[in-house]
């Protein structure tokens, strides 16, 4: 079967065989280049003296599935990811791999495929898009959603919103702040699992092409050296990504899939690992979506490298994880200069942006098993408000954008969870539009669903239980008084312990919205958020049944 891709009959036996695992399609920009940056990677392990198969998996565009019925697909997609670059590589008998991948959920479905493989593996991300330009004004898709909010009030013309649409997006590469793809960039070089300066290259640029044919040889070495991903993401290294994403004031999709992740290295990982390294880390990253810098200001004075050598320096990371390079990561940053003097994007560390971690695990009455809050300190720390309580992501932007959530209110978003959705939406639609209405500090958004990284504002997700199992969020009604507190780590619904035990005995679960197909099979698997929302968690199967 191999003869008619190329190969000899001394190969076979000869040399290795590495698959170049590509989440190519045109279906989105973040992926519209990868195929190139596949046929380096390839030419890089040939070059290395292996054989080289490219093959793909799927990918979705959040961003156009964003605030619609398809956006219930993404985090699904997830998995499927990671269950296709299993199963091609298993079955091919693959040596080695090297994933490469663009889109939010195609990195950590990458790595947990890689993980359950354990064979000498590296991803490479596809890279960082250039920032949009309109009326002499950097702008992205989130700049898009926002303006969404704001033509809806009334200060931007449908003319204005239209230039601000064809402009965001200039080319190949993935939304250009400190969204989920980049953040998750970032988390996986500090894992050790990407080339140093491999999460900051932009996707336009030679250093990219360069940086895949450059992981296509590492591969080899790694089989050579027989370095496997289980050697790398030790628990140490899990410590290290969450370092690095609160330095970042990176996207808390990065809690959800380095629990992912975790869960399938078989390293014990919990949200109280993220409130732990939250209070010792302060955000020193300003960049969008709450900052001022786009990720292709950053890479022009170094990117990531520059960060984790000062992270190393202060105590704050391992120094003796081992990564793809088969060096530590205090070895690969020894040569590592410091950013420009005179650079504003990455701040000291006595003056940071935030003293502590911007990711806030919360639980209490609303939130027994925790929630998760994005919090930089733009917002304030403690906010109480009555609930304005929506069943869908749908309705909670209706109500946002017709006037009829108001100063004050906790806006409450549920029936979003991985099974109640079913697949856990992100929540940039009604986030975006509270920005562009400019209630962006005189509202509150909680909701067992999950944000984008490019939502800001005062938010709690991640909420668990979710509703659909029966959670406290589902017995919230219009009118509640809700406190969230990030000092005392606490999310309380105002009523007597009484009160929400009657509403629990008279609660009864919704009919579940879909019973055929991918998203019948997700809702029957998936865990709970505060697990990764995995689908082949100890006992999941057996609960199907």
């Amino acid at each position: 079967m191999l003869y008619p891709l190329g190969f000899r009959r001394e190969e076979f036996e000869q040399k290795d065989l590495i698959g170049i695992a590509s989440t190519w399609s045109q279906v989105t920009p973040c992926n519209m280049h990868i195929d190139g940056l596949a046929r380096e990677a390839a030419a890089g392990a040939e070059e290395a003296g292996a054989k080289a198969l490219i093959f793909n998996t799927i990918t979705v565009s959040d961003g156009i599935s964003m605030g619609t019925e398809g956006m219930k697909y993404s985090l699904v997609s997830r998995e499927v990811i990671a269950d296709s670059v299993e199963t091609v590589a298993a079955a091919e008998g693959m040596d080695g791999l090297v994933a490469i991948g663009g889109c939010d959920k195609n990195m950590p479905g990458c790595l947990i495929a890689l993980t359950r493989l354990n064979r000498p593996s590296i991803f490479v991300y596809g890279g960082s898009i250039l920032p949009g330009c309109y009326h002499q004004q950097k702008i992205d898709i989130v700049s898009v959603f926002e303006a969404v909010g704001a033509q809806a009030k009334g200060d931007l013309s449908l003319e204005e919103l239209a230039g601000i649409e064809s402009h965001a997006i200039p080319g190949p590469g993935s939304c250009g702040g400190m969204y989920t793809a980049n953040t998750m960039a970032c988390a996986i070089e500090a894992l050790g699992m990407s080339l140093p300066g491999s999460s900051t290259e932009l996707a336009v640029s030679k250093e990219k092409r360069t940086g895949c044919r450059a992981a296509g040889a590492a591969v080899a070495r790694l089989i050579e050296s027989g370095i496997r991903p289980r050697d790398i993401l030790t628990r140490k290294a899990f410590e290290n990504a969450i370092t690095v994403v609160m330095a970042l004031g990176g996207s808390t999709n990065a809690v959800l899939h380095l629990l992912a992740i975790a869960h399938a290295a078989e390293i014990e990982l919990s949200l109280d690992d993220f409130r732990r390294i939250g209070k010792r880390v302060p955000v020193l990253a300003d960049l969008k979506p709450s900052g001022r810098f786009a990720v292709a200001d950053w890479t022009e004075i170094g990117g990531l490298p520059p960060l984790l050598r000062r992270l190393l320096e202060k105590g704050l990371l391992h120094g003796d994880c081992v990564t793809v390079t088969g060096s530590t990561l205090a070895q690969n940053l020894d040569r590592i200069d410091d950013y420009p003097t005179d650079q504003e994007i990455i701040l000291p560390f006595e003056k940071p942006i935030k003293p502590q971690g911007h990711i806030v695990i919360l639980r209490g009455n609303l939130a027994p098993a925790g929630a998760v809050a994005k919090l930089t300190g733009k917002e304030g720390l403690r906010f109480t408000g009555s609930a304005r309580v929506f069943d869908s992501e749908e309705g909670a932007l209706e109500g946002i954008l017709n006037g009829s959530v108001v100063p004050g209110n906790v806006i409450v978003i549920r029936y979003e969870g991985p099974k109640g959705g079913p697949g856990m939406r992100e929540m940039l639609s009604p986030t975006s539009a509270v920005m562009g209405r400019g209630l962006g500090k005189d509202v509150a958004l909680i909701t067992d669903g999950r944000f984008s990284g490019g939502s800001h504002g005062f938010l709690v997700g991640h909420i668990c239980p979710e509703a659909a199992v029966g959670g406290p969020l589902a017995i919230v009604q219009d009118g509640d008084r809700i406190t969230i507190d990030a000092e005392k780590e606490e999310i309380r619904l105002e009523l007597p312990e009484e009160e929400i035990e009657r509403r629990r005995a008279a609660w009864t679960p919704p009919a579940p919205r879909y019973t055929k197909g991918v998203l019948a099979k997700y809702r029957a698997l998936v865990g709970s958020a505060h697990l990764g929302a995995v689908t082949d968690g100890e006992g999941l199967l057996q609960e199907a049944r």
